[in-house]
């Protein structure tokens, strides 16, 4: 199947298993009869290690001219904490505008838990994650570290409102808002004020609430409680990591970092991490990988694409072996 239009994708391996999952996820694209022209970016803690360079701004000038991008994982075990984290991943949130931050979860038959069939929309570049706060005192007995949590009426309802527009789209048509509202009485508030005042605009979107750590049980006892879920950045990212354990394990979770007005690429990337420990072993899961870049096509307007390359993951389940004959059996169901 040949296309008229060929994309310009930003692609970002990062570190450990992103080498090996992403030409796999870039395989079924092309399966899919998508004509793509790659990108390569050498970013993450190999290159940081390297150069001292996370995220260079003339490289960030350069994605922002990208129709997409797909990144693998970043990370390696010598890289302090935060420095790749904030200066790379947040940093392309920010500077992009990436505001949603969407992540699926779906259990086929014969599956751990089969038939889950949820997804969660997670606010992505506010809450605990914005940065706010700083040491007084560092390094002495009488430290104090403060971290705030920045919410705004327009950050909130912007991610809100594509949560219930996404919801009215979906069989069930049902939105449950999670948070702490009896605790985080001022942010609280302001979600759950935002989310009674959108809710008028979709009628035939039912909607419910539940508090974070009832949130929890309820995805471990009865996940299929939930349709479309919304929530804020800090409460989505512990969320999803237990939806993906539900669903069937983490090496299987795939995610769209969405800048749903499109004045920049978005992002999709599997949230496995770069797994050094199995790293060069043909061992990783390239499922992740391959769905995030399903995702990438159906924002980018290729549903068929997307639709059957999700089919052909699905129809894989049975298939063992090495990272690159996982990759095949996809690319050829495709």
């Amino acid at each position: 199947m040949s296309r008229s239009q060929e994309y310009r994708i930003g692609v970002i391996p990062g570190d450990g298993i992103g080498h090996e999952v992403v030409p796999v996820a870039l395989d079924a694209v092309r399966a899919a009869g998508i004509a793509i022209e790659e990108v390569p970016f050498d970013l993450g803690g190999e290159r940081y290690l390297r150069t001292g360079e996370v995220l260079p701004d003339s490289v960030l000038e350069e994605i922002r001219g990208l129709d997409a991008v797909l990144l693998g994982a970043v990370g390696t075990p010598d890289v302090p904490p935060g420095v790749l984290e904030r200066g790379l991943l947040l940093r392309l949130r920010f500077e992009l505008d990436l505001y949603v931050n969407l992540r699926p979860f779906g259990s086929g038959p014969g599956r751990f838990n089969d038939g889950v069939d949820l997804v969660v929309v997670r606010e992505n570049t506010e809450g605990s994650y914005a940065g706010e706060g700083g040491f007084l005192r560092h390094g002495t007995p009488h430290e104090i570290a403060t971290q705030g949590s920045v919410n705004t009426r327009f950050g909130v309802e912007r991610c809100v409102r594509y949560a219930f527009e996404l919801a009215a789209t979906r069989p069930r048509r049902h939105l449950a808002l999670v948070h702490k509202t009896n605790v985080l009485t001022f942010s609280g508030d302001l979600w759950q004020r935002t989310f009674a005042d959108v809710a008028t605009d979709f009628p035939s979107v039912t909607t419910a609430y539940d508090h974070v750590d009832a949130a929890c049980i309820h995805l471990v006892q009865a996940p299929d409680r939930y349709d479309v879920v919304v929530t804020d950045n800090l409460f989505g990212d512990i969320l999803t990591d237990l939806a993906g354990a539900v669903a069937g394990g983490i090496g299987r979770a795939a995610s769209g970092n969405l800048n749903p007005a499109r004045t920049g690429p978005s992002l999709f990337e599997p949230v496995h991490g770069s797994a050094p420990d199995i790293a060069g072993t043909g061992r990783a899961d390239p499922r992740a990988a391959v769905i995030s870049a399903a995702m990438m096509l159906e924002f980018l307007g290729e549903a068929d694409a997307g639709d059957r390359i999700r089919k052909a993951v699905v129809s894989s389940d049975d298939v063992t072996g090495t990272t690159a004959e996982v990759g095949r059996a996809i690319a050829e169901r495709v």
